[in-house]
């Protein structure tokens, strides 16, 4: 008989998870009342796909010194002081909707900071989790993780649809603010040094240490000298340019085009997520079935899939089946990506590895959501859908072309990467 994972058995882990999953719960719903209330203003398809990508700017302005940045500071700390700076952020939204002084442009402002508290709440949780749980848990860790997101992409939206019919959007979000306080409370009882021993491997005197322009430059040169992590990234770039744009118009679509109303809107969203929860529950068997390489091509090939079926939707059976099986490629995707990278890459650039990551990824999130508001007006809404699930097909090159597509097995830190040349202080 299979012995229980041990996992749950970790207090910092736990914690870590709690903290995490009860944010996530917020931010979905925060998802469908957030472009709710730019509708309210009397927001175009251009304005609301723009706020989407305003959340994710500071990814440009501030990604990869991040990283660089996250190394040098205690991880818990950084990780409930984003919480807090999201919270305050947030809570203006219901406040000044009392006021009657609720604005796009403040809307805008609101996304810039949750998008830069998210940044290096995101680049600090990744970095934390190899310090957490034993190597050979990551691939469960980061499952937990993503189920926790497949599950607050079903609690969110649905809840949020009731809150914004009872409540109105701008109150509604006042629940997300609330569940950024709680994350703070989780993480006070992670242990200050779980991660000692991955610090460890970073840490070196002031005097050595190199100058952060340096410093991104090695993080660079890692990811992309790598061959595993060079095609994995330039897929995952891909994949996010299109999953933005059918973020940032989702509910445009639905309302506009499937003439659905929040109600149904939501439970739209909430049964498609469930794909989600599906991929973080297959995500183990697939890898040990699969092996990494053809997991991660598999998640990608049912991801593209799931796009080709939403601009195909005539309602909201439709819409939730395709965001059903985008979700289940999304998540399976994201488990194997992230364990892959978390495994491949030595303790004292785990920071830089994850900024890099999110700066190339998050990186495309604004474009994609920029011009999928853009390409509404030649294109229509289905047109852009259309175009997006396109570009889902297109990042299946990278990984079909590269040495991932034969990975049997998760790669470690000590091993070389290959195309990457040797040099003094290679982390490879």
């Amino acid at each position: 008989m299979r012995r229980p994972d041990p996992i749950w058995r970790n207090a910092a882990f736990r914690n870590l998870w709690a903290a995490h999953s009860v944010s996530l719960v917020g931010t979905h719903l925060t998802m469908l009342a957030f472009p709710m209330v730019a509708l309210l203003l009397g927001a175009s398809a251009l304005e609301v796909s723009l706020l989407a990508a305003v959340e994710f700017v500071p990814v440009l302005l501030l990604g990869l010194p991040a990283g660089a940045w996250v190394e040098r500071l205690p991880l818990r700390p950084v990780l409930i002081t984003t919480d807090l700076v999201r919270a305050a952020a947030l809570v203006t939204v219901p406040v000044a909707y009392a006021l009657d002084m609720l604005t796009m442009p403040l809307l805008y402002a609101v996304a810039f900071a949750i998008g830069l508290g998210t940044l290096f709440f995101d680049v600090a949780q990744l970095s934390l989790l190899p310090g957490v749980v034993d190597e050979e848990q990551l691939t469960g860790g980061n499952a937990r993780l993503e189920s926790s997101r497949s599950v607050a992409q079903l609690a969110g939206p649905a809840a949020g649809g009731v809150l914004v019919q009872a409540l109105t959007a701008p109150v509604a979000l006042a629940v997300d603010v609330l569940s950024y306080l709680a994350s703070a409370a989780f993480l006070l009882r992670v242990p200050g040094g779980a991660r000692d021993d991955v610090r460890a491997g970073r840490a070196q005197a002031p005097a050595e240490r190199e100058g952060l322009r340096a410093e991104i430059g090695e993080g660079l040169r890692f990811v992309f000298g790598h061959r595993l992590l060079r095609p994995v990234t330039l897929c995952a770039a891909a994949a996010e340019l299109a999953f933005a744009a059918v973020l940032a118009l989702q509910v445009v679509y639905a309302v506009d085009t499937l003439h659905l109303g929040a109600g149904a809107v939501g439970a739209a969203l909430a049964v498609g997520n469930a794909g989600g929860l599906l991929g973080a529950v297959l995500s183990a068997p697939a890898v040990g079935r699969l092996g990494p390489g053809r997991a991660l091509i598999g998640s990608v090939a049912v991801f593209a899939a799931g796009a080709l079926m939403i601009p195909l939707a005539g309602g909201a059976v439709g819409f939730a089946a395709g965001l059903f099986v985008v979700y289940l490629g999304v998540v399976l995707f994201n488990v194997v990506q992230v364990t892959l990278c978390q495994t491949a890459t030595p303790a004292r650039l785990l920071g830089r590895m994850n900024a890099t990551l999110r700066f190339i990824t998050w990186g495309t999130v604004p474009l994609g959501a920029a011009l999928g508001g853009v390409l509404v007006a030649p294109l229509g809404l289905r047109g852009v859908l259309w175009l997006a699930a396109a570009i889902t097909v297109v990042s299946l090159v990278p990984p079909l072309l590269s040495p991932v597509r034969a990975l049997t097995s998760y790669p470690s830190a000590g091993e070389p990467a290959a195309d990457q040349p040797e040099r003094a202080g290679s982390p490879a």
